[in-house]
């Protein structure tokens, strides 16, 4: 396994299974990994909404959601904070 993929399931192993998509999550987890490579520990939930839509826009560019973070309700700003910290504590222990 490559350090980009090693990263990559550190994060997702930091969430519950049901918090992940289906069809397409290794290419959402690694987009996880390149934040916590970029940012590390000072990663974001808007840097995490950003990666999330740029992998939505490819398979669902209507998504409702898919507009810039601070455009989005708090219940759903809110959704974006377990994936940063998941970030957060991978980059940490880097």
């Amino acid at each position: 396994m490559n350090y980009v993929d090693e990263l990559a399931a550190a994060i997702r192993s930091r969430l519950p299974a049901d918090r992940w998509p289906g069809e397409g999550a290794d290419a959402l987890t690694r987009l996880y990994a390149l934040l916590a490579l970029a940012k590390g520990a000072g990663v974001t939930a808007e840097d995490v909404h950003d990666a999330w839509a740029v992998w939505k826009a490819g398979s669902d560019p209507g998504h409702e959601a898919l507009r810039p973070f601070g455009e989005l309700d708090e219940a759903t700003r809110r959704r974006d904070e377990p994936y940063a910290e998941a970030i957060r504590q991978v980059a940490a222990a880097r």
